[in-house]
């Protein structure tokens, strides 16, 4: 933030070491003071009358109240419109989020945070951008035991710069303006992003539903939410078309196991194709597992578990021959009868038409599971193995296309 300061406002006449590391220099006359010296630490409060919230990336958002008991409710401490709120739980579960904000509504949240209020006349603004940085270059360091946790103490005697006041307000005013405009140009891209994946479902849902002839002859497919298909197409079971199993590999290591490559959830949920390049976990596997959930090349992998069910059945496809890579705990492997049919399948299972059979049935509280019988008994569409060969080749050249045009938009982003 700082250099950005200096880079787009007129640069000050002389700097000084602020011998902070993570601050470096500043201009001469702007003073470093303490944490303590600038904001004290809100007594808890109750009211059980507001809504509940919690941080969501740098912001104070609310939470649904219908999931919070009201005998925890009532153990949450209000943030008022205007303090600044610290989530200092479990700093080495998450090192991504933004965990400090500037709150502009009133909430009760949990008592593990931290309130904070300002001790003397400053822009809050310009404190909502400089603990961003605090928080991602500095804050993440502090803590101790096994969950990192901070209490107010950790922070107190940390180091803060001071400019004055109308130079608070002047670069707060200055950050506003340049960052309505880099969102603006960001939530543009988005949209973008978003056109290029609904044009892509349109694509794999019309090649795998009604083939590459548009003038084809149709029937209905005996299947009420499938409807007309191609004269020549059948509908088939999964358990027809393939062997299906789920992988019971995880990450904790066994005594007298195999050090493997494992494939695991976020791989999978990531990634279109897997291939022998990524970067996978290391993990260990006995012989029989080894035997049964190695991936070879033309395999379908996709999500068994998730926390929530539109998130069960995103499939993977394995684009090549890989090294020593097994199939990670989560995950089910898909293996095809024929192997001309596995790469349909998986540009199949890429549409919400059949993808979503599988949210229907899957179930659970806390996460949500597909059993294997359901994915067995998940149907499909199966063309004449001269076409589907075609479509495949038509979808992996188009969607190829499209993805390659997401991949810019992501960098200009």
């Amino acid at each position: 933030m700082l250099n950005a300061m200096k880079t787009n406002i007129q640069k000050y006449p002389a700097y000084k070491d602020s011998g902070v590391e993570w601050i470096e220099d500043v201009p001469f006359h702007w003073e470093v003071k303490k944490f303590k010296r600038v904001f004290y630490e809100i007594k808890k409060r109750s009211n059980p009358e507001l809504n509940c919230g919690s941080i969501s990336f740098g912001k104070v958002v609310y939470k649904d109240d219908e999931k919070i008991p009201e005998s925890t409710k009532r153990s949450y401490q209000v943030a008022q419109k205007g303090d600044f709120l610290i989530n200092p739980l479990n700093l080495n579960y998450d090192l991504i989020s933004l965990r400090i904000a500037l709150s502009d509504i009133d909430v009760v949240v949990s008592s593990g945070y931290i309130v904070l209020s300002n001790s003397v006349k400053l822009n809050k603004t310009f404190y909502k951008y400089f603990l961003h940085r605090f928080d991602v270059a500095f804050m993440k360091l502090l803590g101790s035991g096994v969950r990192q946790t901070l209490n107010w103490n950790d922070i107190a005697n940390c180091d803060l710069i001071f400019p004055p006041l109308p130079e608070q307000t002047a670069i707060a005013a200055f950050l506003n303006r340049k960052t309505t405009l880099i969102d603006q140009a960001i939530g543009i891209k988005h949209k973008q992003i978003d056109l290029l994946k609904e044009r892509r479902q349109i694509l794999i849902h019309k090649a795998v539903t009604r083939g590459l002839n548009p003038n084809v002859k149709l029937k209905h497919s005996g299947v009420e939410w499938i409807g007309e298909i191609p004269e020549e197409w059948e509908v088939k079971k999964l358990r027809y078309l393939a062997n299906c199993f789920p992988s019971n590999i995880d990450k904790h290591s066994k005594a007298n196991e195999k050090e493997v490559r494992l494939c695991n959830y976020t791989d999978v949920y990531k990634n279109d194709y897997i291939t022998d390049d990524m970067k996978f976990m290391i993990a260990t596997a006995s012989d029989d597992q080894i035997i049964k959930f190695t991936l070879k090349e033309g395999d379908i992998v996709i999500t068994k578990d998730s926390e929530t069910a539109s998130d069960i059945a995103v499939p993977t496809y394995i684009k090549e021959k890989l090294t020593n890579v097994v199939c990670g705990y989560h995950l089910a492997i898909i293996r095809t009868y024929q192997g001309s049919y596995s790469k349909y399948l998986f540009q199949a299972l890429n549409t919400k038409l059949f993808n979503a059979q599988f949210e229907v049935c899957s179930n659970g509280i806390t996460r949500v599971g597909l059993g294997n019988s359901d994915l067995k008994n998940g149907y499909f569409l199966l063309p004449t193995e001269d076409e589907r060969i075609k479509i495949s080749n038509f979808l992996e050249k188009e969607t190829s296309k499209i993805a390659t045009a997401i991949s810019l938009k992501e960098q200009e982003i």
